[in-house]
């Protein structure tokens, strides 16, 4: 059984910097891709950005260029780092793992409040 972790959320002030962990743990496989999805008050939950296990990523056009996703030295961990925060990237993030036989699973989402 796959268990999620993530932790890093808080408040910072517009131009600040956060970063999260995201941990998958359990899992007999390393992951097929790992990614950040965030959901803000009264919008859908949308993808932030996703790394692939051989280290492809990709981010929505919204976030190039201030956050960037790596991955930690520990199997199945992912790391989002936020630099330029602005108050629209107030929302949960949300950290999803994917395996090619263990299937797809979620973590119970972080809060980030950017605002001064």
């Amino acid at each position: 059984q796959v268990h999620m972790v993530e932790s890093g959320g808080g408040l910072v002030q517009p131009g600040g910097s956060l970063r999260l962990s995201c941990e998958a743990s359990g899992s007999t496989f390393s992951f097929n891709t790992m990614a950040w999805y965030r959901q803000a008050p009264g919008k859908q939950r949308e993808l932030v950005t996703i790394i692939t296990s051989r280290g492809m990523t990709n981010y929505a056009d919204a976030v190039k260029g201030r956050f960037t996703i790596s991955r930690g030295n520990a199997k199945n961990t992912v790391y989002l780092q936020m630099n330029s925060l602005k108050p629209e990237d107030t929302a949960v993030y949300y950290c999803n793992a994917d395996f090619i036989i263990e299937g797809n699973y979620w973590g119970q989402g972080t809060q980030v409040t950017v605002s001064s």
